[in-house]
């Protein structure tokens, strides 16, 4: 699965992974990112989630779009056994797009254009 980061030039996007837990026992996961760019994005919160029977939980990442070219991580979900349970290792692509580009200031200033 691939989540996608686009936007605006230096605008901080925010994605979440939402993270179902269908068994009888809790679940709980470690978040990680590796690859090229992982050092751009980043856990705003915990980069654990414990997910209780039944329920949903989720992992929140985000990015600062700060180059034009894309960039391109990988976040891994390592379980941690828990009621003598382990899910499943879970990676998802991160990819980021820039969109538009918007200046951040503007600047005024008299030249002439040619002189002898």
């Amino acid at each position: 699965n691939t989540i996608e980061f686009t936007g605006t030039l230096h605008a901080t996007i925010v994605k979440q992974v939402h993270l179902k837990n269908p068994s009888k026992k809790t679940l709980a996961y470690n978040a990680i990112l590796v690859g090229r760019d992982a050092v751009d994005f980043s856990f705003p919160k915990e980069n654990a989630v414990t997910i209780p029977p039944g329920r949903q939980g989720f992992v929140t990442v985000e990015f600062t779009i700060r180059f034009l070219r894309p960039a391109e991580a990988v976040l891994i979900l390592i379980s941690n056994k828990v009621d003598g349970i382990d899910g499943a290792t879970l990676a998802f692509s991160l990819k980021s797009e820039v969109k538009n580009i918007e200046p951040l200031g503007m600047i005024k200033c008299r030249s002439p254009c040619y002189e002898l």
